[in-house]
Parts: C-alpha cells; structure tokens; sequence
C-alpha cells in the first residue's frame, strides 16, 4: 500500500483529498445490526470519466479501494474497509489542510466503534458521527433518532 510511497506522493494525495475527496461515515438502518443502525465509514475521491487516465494512475498509486464509473459521468474511488481507512489517514493526514477536522474525527469514530459495549457507547459513537453534519457543511443529512 502506501508505506513504500515518497513523502512529495503523500503530499499530493492528501492534496487531492483535500480538493476532490471526501472523508465521511453513513449511517443507515438496519435491523441485522445490534443497535439497529449499520454504521459505514469511508474516503472517497471523485474526478470527471475526461480525466480517466490520470484518476487512474492515482488510485493504482494508492493501492487500495475499489473504482467505478457512476452514471452520472464521474468516477469514483472508494476506500471503505477500516482498517485501510486508518492506515491511510496516518500517512496522508499530516499532508492535510482542509479535511485536518474530519480525518481526526474519523479516527476517533473508528477507535469508539471498535469499543461499543452497551446503548451509551453506540449514542456517543452517533453524537461523533453527527459533527460530520456541521464540519462537512451537510444540510441533507438527517438527525437519527435512537432508541434503547
């Protein structure tokens, strides 16, 4: 992965995850889960299919996630498995700028969940995921309603 990249590769993705990338977590109902809600964390880069070349060559150089072409003419570049996520913001966050706030969160976000043991571990890790709502500017977000 990215271990055996230069410090100037690192600066440049953390660059473009600054400017073309999202750092976030969903969190979608879901009965299977133990407190109803699956919570999914991600990093995702987005570029124009025109750019298809380049966009490329830089998520080979990352090594992990997935790429797709969406419908809508953008392609997308997915990282979503935790401990990848965390592997990748220890490298690059030193790197960023503008997204400093929320690889620091999602950080914390990956730590609680990994130790939720009863109702109010799972409501702290929610009010976390929540302060994606104000740091990430989402309006369309909805606020989740928990109950024990």
């Amino acid at each position: 992965m990215l271990k055996n990249i230069s410090t100037n590769k690192l600066a440049y993705i953390a660059g473009f995850l600054d400017g073309d990338g999202s750092i976030y977590v969903r969190m979608k109902l879901n009965n299977d889960y133990r407190f109803g809600f699956q919570i999914s964390p991600y990093i995702a880069f987005f570029q124009s299919n025109k750019a298809k070349g380049n966009f490329s060559k830089i998520c080979s150089m990352i090594g992990i996630g997935i790429i797709r072409e969406r419908k809508d003419g953008i392609m997308e570049y997915t990282i979503n498995k935790q401990k990848e996520i965390l592997e990748f913001l220890s490298l690059v966050k030193p790197f960023l700028v503008l997204k400093k706030k929320q690889a620091d969160l999602m950080i914390e976000i990956l730590k609680k969940k990994n130790n939720v043991e009863d109702f109010d571990d799972f409501k702290q890790l929610v009010d976390m995921i929540e302060l994606y709502r104000e740091i990430n500017y989402s309006q369309t977000r909805k606020k989740h309603k928990l109950t024990p």
